[in-house]
């Protein structure tokens, strides 16, 4: 009986901690390149229903066409502090959406609490597999 309350403490304490952590996850993230000359903008959003967004915007006024925008979304999910991210073919991909972010991995960056030093370490994902190209390596803020 004793044994049996334990397990079930520790097992809603470690529920509770799996929460609080993606919660820390859900939100906007972003990154902007460049100038006027040439801009690119990374924003990602990922929600707490497990979905996100994700929009590429570059305008370069010496390419043709001058205005880039292109766009993903599906589910993303988290295992220590890794994010993984999958598309499902019949409901996230259209005419718009037409990134494919399935084997897309993000390494979840935080300071760490046992830092007790003044420095500022913003959180932030940083891409470190995609069949997305230019993807893999993108380090983009949460804002």
């Amino acid at each position: 009986m004793f044994l049996k309350k334990i397990f079930t403490i520790l097992f809603f304490f470690s529920a509770l901690f799996a929460q609080s952590q993606s919660n820390s996850t859900v939100g906007e993230y972003f990154k902007k390149l460049g100038g006027e000359e040439h801009l690119i903008e990374y924003t990602l959003t990922l929600r707490e229903d497990g979905t996100f967004t994700f929009h590429f915007h570059r305008d370069h006024k010496a390419s043709i066409p001058v205005i880039t925008n292109k766009y993903g979304k599906g589910t993303w999910s988290m295992d220590g502090k890794v994010v993984s991210f999958f598309a499902n073919e019949q409901g996230d991909f259209d005419e718009k959406h037409t990134l494919d972010f399935n084997n897309s991995r993000a390494r979840f960056i935080t300071k760490s609490p046992r830092d007790k030093t003044d420095r500022v370490i913003k959180t932030r994902l940083k891409f470190f597999e995609s069949e997305i190209f230019w993807i893999e390596g993108l380090e983009i803020i949460k804002i």
